[in-house]
């Protein structure tokens, strides 16, 4: 079974989701959306992390979290596990809440992006038709943030208002404008780097150790695992010689992971031709050795 990619390091920053399984409800009512942040406000201070945003919707959640010592999944599966459990005592249900009792983290460069997924994250309830306003909806850190309403213990908006200056009550006016003026704008997920990475390329360059450390682990997706390779473009130039190419081909799906069927496509070559030339390098590197 695939599991998905966990970068873990002192001081990541996540852009968090967690979905209900079968895309079924993980809340059914208030009660239940007041013990989940109450659960994560414990795990908050418990694992010292920092929560600049949250929205709970109806079949999933949206968090927006820092890690200063590094223990993200360590943290995520005490949330997910003690909501699983006292939701499914208080309902007489039995079974995963969220689905395969995973969640979903995308490693996020705080400086370039988490000013943009701030906004994001609360105008969630408007995009789904739920609410006409971010203020309207009282599941998310929108209010709090904008001076609206008493923020909650486990939400941290300093950096968030830091950014519109240091007046406190101007940075909140001003965030309200900066909120609503996302509406409009495109989801921040075109910019997505392998489905778990988003940040300017100077960031994603600081990735590329933990990345290679992951390359070996094949049940995690492809398109993860190599999230940060060179495109097709770059490992297989016009005008090579055959020998050249041919180590090329080898190495795009051995050390790349691209797979034998988009190499063939790329140079318009037979499936079959490509295998071969990959087992006929592999060959060869062996003999080397």
């Amino acid at each position: 079974m695939a599991r998905p990619l966990r970068i873990e390091f002192p001081g990541a920053l996540y852009h968090v989701t967690a979905r209900g399984n079968a895309r079924s409800e993980i809340y059914l009512g208030d009660g239940d959306r007041l013990l989940f942040l109450s659960i994560l406000a414990d795990l908050v201070e418990r694992y010292n992390w920092i929560c600049h945003g949250y929205c709970l919707m109806g079949n999933h959640y949206h968090l927006l979290i820092e890690t200063p010592d590094g223990n993200l999944s360590e943290g995520m599966r005490q949330l997910n596990g003690i909501y699983t459990q006292k939701f499914n005592r208080t309902h007489g249900r039995v079974g995963h809440v969220f689905c395969q009792g995973r969640f979903k983290s995308i490693v996020v460069d705080k400086d370039s992006h988490l000013l943009e997924l701030c906004r994001y994250v609360v105008l969630n309830p408007v995009r789904a038709g739920m609410a006409r306003h971010p203020k309207d909806y009282p599941w998310s850190s929108y209010c709090a943030t904008a001076g609206l309403k008493k923020k909650l213990g486990l939400l941290t908006s300093d950096w968030i208002l830091s950014q519109f200056g240091n007046d406190r009550q101007k940075a909140q006016q001003e965030y309200r404008k900066f909120v609503l003026a996302g509406i409009s704008e495109e989801s921040p997920w075109k910019k997505l780097v392998g489905q778990c990475l988003l940040g300017a390329e100077s960031f994603l360059e600081k990735l590329s150790p933990f990345l290679r450390e992951k390359a070996v682990f094949t049940e995690i997706p492809r398109v993860q695992r190599f999230a940060l390779r060179p495109s097709l473009e770059v490992l297989l130039p016009e005008r090579q010689s055959k020998p050249s190419r041919n180590k090329a081909i080898a190495a795009a799906h051995i050390d790349h992971g691209y797979s034998q069927q988009s190499i063939a496509a790329h140079l318009g070559l037979h499936y079959a031709t490509v295998s071969r030339i990959i087992k006929k390098e592999r060959n060869t590197s062996k003999n080397k050795t």
